[in-house]
Parts: C-alpha cells; structure tokens; sequence
C-alpha cells in the first residue's frame, strides 16, 4: 500500500477536518453498542449550549450476557464543557464491572480535546483527554479505507480515521457525503469487536 509523506498527511487531516462540520447545540446520537455483532448496549451522546461555550453529556451502559447470564457491566456518564474547541471542565462517573471511578477536573492551561469523535478536528490532535480517567494521552490518526456503514439499516458510504491513543485503537466513521459522525469500531480486550451503529429506532436510555 502507498504510504504518505507525514506532511501531506498532516495537511490532508487539517483539510479533512475544516470540510467536515463540528456538532451543533441540539445535535445527538443515540448509538446501540455490540460486542462481536451481538447488542450489548447503548452510549448516547448530546450536544448543547453554543459553538463557543457548548456542553457534551454522553451516558454509556453495557451489559455483556453469556447464556443470558451477565457477566460483565460498565456504566459510563460524562458532563463536559467546552469553550470553542478546547475541553475546560470534564466530570465523568465510570462503574466498570464494580471498580468505581470518579473524575472532577478543570483543563486551563492547554487548549486540549477529549474523545471527541463529533468534532472531526479530533483527527488533528496529538493529545487528548481521556474521559474516564482525566489522564491526558498522546493520539495519532491515520486513515482507513472508505466503505459502507450501516445508518438505520441503510448503507452510507463513509470514510474511516484510526484513532490510536494510549492502548485505544478506534475507528471513527464520518458519512462521505456530510461530514457527520455515523459510526465507530474499536479493538475491546481479547480481541472482542466493538461496534457502535445508529439504530432505526431510538432506544430509551
């Protein structure tokens, strides 16, 4: 495969991600979240106030069933405030399978994002906030191959950027046509596919 000079790259992301609209105030997505195809779940996420001063709720919940017995939980809720592209408070609360994890922070001195996968400048960043720890991380995008992603049981063409940060490796999922957020894959542990796709119907949180 063709590899890319590190410049064009670079100057292909920024181009990339000034094309593609950031979120506005009253957009949201309502994601249904499986686990190697079998629904395990949904993360919601919700923009609002303004393009300058905005606030992202998101609400994760997870139930993974063996048998139809569970066998593993994890309850994610996050409260964030931006002003203009830069993360200034994040307050999150993480139940991963009974280890609790409460993060209460203020960012004033970098103009730094968190896993924004909404905003395609997220594909610029070379740091990043983690929303369940607080933890500032070194990231790195580098594109995928285009494909089909499954929006409400239709297929969007859309193109893919493989987030890697820290031991995350995620594919973020833009519609070709608009620029909007539609999709994400990421690696889960023991080589488990995570896949987050808009349902036709929204499920109730």
């Amino acid at each position: 495969m063709k590899q890319w000079p590190l410049a064009a790259l670079a100057l292909g992301l920024v181009a990339t991600a000034a094309a593609q609209p950031t979120a506005q105030p009253g957009d949201s997505w309502n994601f249904e979240a499986t686990l190697d195809g079998k629904p395990i779940g949904t993360h919601r996420f919700v923009v609002s106030g303004s393009p300058e001063a905005r606030t992202v709720d998101s609400q994760a919940r997870f139930t993974v069933r063996i048998l139809g017995i569970p066998v593993y939980r994890y309850l994610h809720q996050a409260n964030e405030h931006w002003q203009g592209e830069c993360l200034r408070e994040l307050r999150s609360d993480t139940d991963d399978d009974g280890a609790r994890q409460h993060v209460a922070q203020r960012y004033e001195a970098d103009c730094l994002m968190g896993f924004a996968y909404w905003n395609p400048r997220l594909l610029t960043q070379r740091r990043l906030i983690n929303p369940q720890t607080g933890n500032i991380e070194e990231a790195r995008c580098e594109p995928v191959p285009d494909r089909l992603v499954a929006v409400r049981d239709q297929a969007v063409a859309a193109h893919g950027w493989r987030l890697i940060a820290g031991d995350q490796r995620i594919i973020v999922w833009y519609a070709s046509d608009n620029g909007r957020w539609i999709g994400l894959d990421a690696e889960a542990k023991g080589g488990r596919q995570l896949a987050y796709r808009l349902p036709t119907e929204e499920r109730k949180q």
